[in-house]
């Protein structure tokens, strides 16, 4: 399977990736099903942390479920090309249109537990989410709809306001405070690659 392969491959930012690596590939490994969500334990999905193309900004929903701002993303539903799933889900969620990917290969990986809760009125038990988080850049001029099946409210946020816009802890600590460093990484290396006007 190629998703098996890119984590594989995939070198873990901390020691947080390093085990939810380790973890991914042997779910993988041990259940057919690991794409679909019918595996109660877990399944895989797909989120994005998307930017404006400065790198100063992300775009945040605020989330029905968790009710907070959080990033955008879904169930992979079978689908192992999960860089497909967070474009849909982007578009889908915040009404972007111009929307892409900075890289193609996975930006971030981490394992999240989801409580148990009610959706579409019936109950969900308590399970894993092996999720898989993609780089995406999205242009601040297009307009922003609210999906109101997932979200109540769709805006751009600074990268330090986003984190404190999360009511989240684990989610403000382990993840969001990671994307917005390596984020900032990116484009320290952009702005160092940027050829020189030769004056």
């Amino acid at each position: 399977m190629k998703l098996y392969e890119e984590i594989k491959q995939y070198i873990p930012f901390n020691e947080q990736e390093e085990k939810d690596r380790g973890e991914m590939l042997r779910f993988l490994e041990r259940y057919p099903d690991a794409m679909y969500r019918e595996n109660t334990l877990g399944h895989f999905t797909a989120s994005a942390w998307i930017v404006n193309p400065e790198r100063t900004k992300t775009l945040m929903v605020y989330h029905n479920l968790y009710h907070s701002w959080a990033w955008t993303g879904g169930h992979a539903d079978g689908d192992t090309d999960l860089l497909f799933t967070a474009l849909r889900e982007a578009r889908e969620e915040t009404g972007i249109i111009h929307v892409r990917p900075v890289l193609d290969e996975i930006f971030s990986l981490e394992i999240l537990a989801v409580e148990g809760h009610i959706k579409h009125g019936k109950y969900v038990s308590s399970h894993l989410h092996y999720n898989v988080t993609y780089l995406l850049e999205a242009d601040e001029t297009d307009d922003l709809k609210v999906n109101i099946s997932e979200n109540k409210a769709v805006r751009w946020w600074n990268l330090d306001e986003a984190v404190r816009a999360s009511t989240e802890p684990w989610m403000v600590e382990n993840v969001y405070r990671k994307l917005m460093e390596k984020t900032r990484k990116i484009g320290e290396i952009a702005e160092e690659t940027v050829p020189g006007d030769g004056s």
